[in-house]
């Protein structure tokens, strides 16, 4: 799905979005011990995960953090 990269960046917390420097915007989830670039065509990266197991785990809380801003 396509991301407003804006409107994320206002109503998550730990976010850094400067589109001057980087098209994509760096969500880090403590939670999670991960961190997440984010783009405006839906593209995901995950860093920060040490198992196939915890990055799903970190998708999971990504795409409920992601439905409750767009809710």
């Amino acid at each position: 799905m396509d991301l407003n990269l804006n409107t994320l960046a206002m109503k998550l917390e730990n976010t850094e979005y400067e589109p001057e420097q980087f098209p994509g915007l760096v969500y880090k989830l403590a939670a999670a011990k991960a961190t997440f670039l984010l783009f405006s065509n839906g593209k995901v990266v995950c860093t920060g995960t040490k198992s196939e197991k915890e990055v799903h785990a970190a998708l999971d809380k990504l795409i409920e953090n992601l439905k409750r801003v767009k809710a």
